[in-house]
């Protein structure tokens, strides 16, 4: 059943609104008719079960048939801060960062950053990454669509990160696969989780250090080096496992 998005003020006692590019791609590029059944997320944690009733003026009208509460999000919010990575990993990693259950993804930039952006392009990458957030979002059934956040500095990421409960640093040097598996197992309880990943070329020592200092924990994801497009999906792999459960 294909996946639709509206805000809740869009969403009547009976009915929803659908416009913009959802409307776009329900009647021009799905071909959806009167009478198909559709599913639409608030963006929160109620799900629609509809049908297509009225196509009019750069509108659907959807009418509700069933409301359900949703149980595709985890417990716990996860952030991933991401190194900018080159070309156009970002891409991949934004799309798999939402199939994984992140809830925002930071681009950061760090010492070994090899990417320059000037405002106006970091701003247009940033429009680009939010619309594939929006697709992979559809495509692996969130109830939420997740956010790609402004890039920020590494100091600027680690003041954000300050306001959540937990942050975990893979670091190539970390030493203890038994004691990033106990750190790893607290985040169940916790209601908000970051992720710090570094672009090619990992951190600078001194990153490394000053996230320490503000709380971080540094964690092994094995003896093997990872790619910066890779670190990121293992440890979200690995939390989703760890806090997904049946209900």
């Amino acid at each position: 059943m294909y996946r639709f998005f509206a805000a809740p003020e869009a969403c009547s006692c009976d009915t929803i609104t659908i416009e913009g590019e959802d409307y776009n791609h329900m009647k021009n590029v799905l071909r959806l008719k009167i009478g198909d059944t559709v599913t639409v997320s608030d963006g929160a944690d109620r799900e629609y079960i509809c049908t297509i009733e009225e196509y009019s003026e750069g509108r659907a009208i959807v009418r509700i048939e069933d409301v359900c509460g949703s149980n595709a999000e985890l417990p716990t919010e996860l952030t991933l801060y991401q190194g900018y990575p080159k070309g156009d990993k970002l891409e991949t990693i934004v799309q798999k960062a939402v199939e994984l259950g992140a809830v925002r993804i930071v681009p950061v930039m760090t010492k070994r950053s090899v990417v320059k952006l000037d405002d106006k392009k970091a701003m247009k990458k940033v429009e680009r990454m939010n619309a594939i957030a929006l697709s992979a979002a559809k495509q692996s059934k969130r109830s939420v669509i997740p956010v790609v956040d402004r890039v920020m500095t590494y100091a600027e990421a680690l003041e954000d990160a300050g306001h959540l409960d937990m942050l975990l640093l893979p670091y190539e040097n970390a030493e203890g696969v038994q004691r990033s598996k106990e750190i790893l197992h607290q985040v169940r309880g916790k209601k908000s989780v970051g992720i710090l990943i570094g672009p090619e070329g990992g951190f600078d020592q001194e990153e490394v250090e000053t996230a320490l200092k503000n709380g971080a924990e540094c964690i092994t994801l094995g003896h093997r080096i990872l790619r910066t497009e890779t670190a990121g999906m293992t440890v979200l792999s690995i939390l989703m496992f760890e806090l997904e459960d049946d209900e």
